[in-house]
């Protein structure tokens, strides 16, 4: 990540809405935005994927499933935050994963430049694809500044996206199951 650069588009966007980049309390602000962009997108750098590299066989064939997961991201249309929290499911076929690496697949693809929908269907596809289970969920709720404090101006609505893979989308009794057990 290029600090020095963001740090200068940030003294720019300064002086461009009128400030003064060398007022005290403004001073060290480029650096602070360029310090938190390269935690917001700490994401574009890592590999969901090998958080799912370590995986255990077991018999186990009943859903499993980690919810409320705390999330933040930063819509790349407006480059404001939205936050929320995802639930995820899969269907075991002979293995199973470590409860955190469902938290850091979210975390991973959560810090970048990202659109709801695309990040709740990347989580989905890459537990699909990395742990090869009869099924995968993810349904996540986030709240999105783009829309709360500009624009609309609309607190308190929450937008809803969900990710259906294998037999948690094809069987009726199965993404009714999860469905419930996401949302009792």
């Amino acid at each position: 990540m290029d600090l020095p650069r963001i740090e200068r588009a940030v003294r720019e966007i300064l002086v461009a809405v009128g400030e003064d980049p060398e007022r005290e309390g403004l001073r060290q602000t480029p650096s602070r935005v360029a310090r938190m962009y390269a935690e917001f997108f700490a994401g574009l750098h890592s590999d969901p994927a090998q958080y799912l590299t370590t995986q255990f066989t077991e018999t186990y064939d009943e859903m499993v499933v980690l919810k409320d997961i705390p999330f933040h991201s930063m819509c790349e249309h407006h480059l404001l935050p939205f936050e929320g929290r995802a639930s995820v499911a899969y269907l075991p076929d002979g293995k199973v994963v470590g409860v955190s690496k469902l938290a850091r697949v979210v975390e991973a693809f959560a810090l970048r430049p990202q659109l709801q929908e695309r990040l709740t269907s990347q989580v989905a596809d890459v537990l699909m694809d990395t742990l090869t289970p009869k099924g995968v969920a993810v349904v996540m709720q986030a709240t999105h500044s783009c829309m709360t404090c500009r624009g609309v101006r609309k607190a308190g609505s929450i937008m809803v996206t969900s990710a259906m893979r294998g037999r948690c989308r094809s069987d009726a009794r199965t993404r009714s199951e999860i469905l419930a057990l996401l949302h009792p």
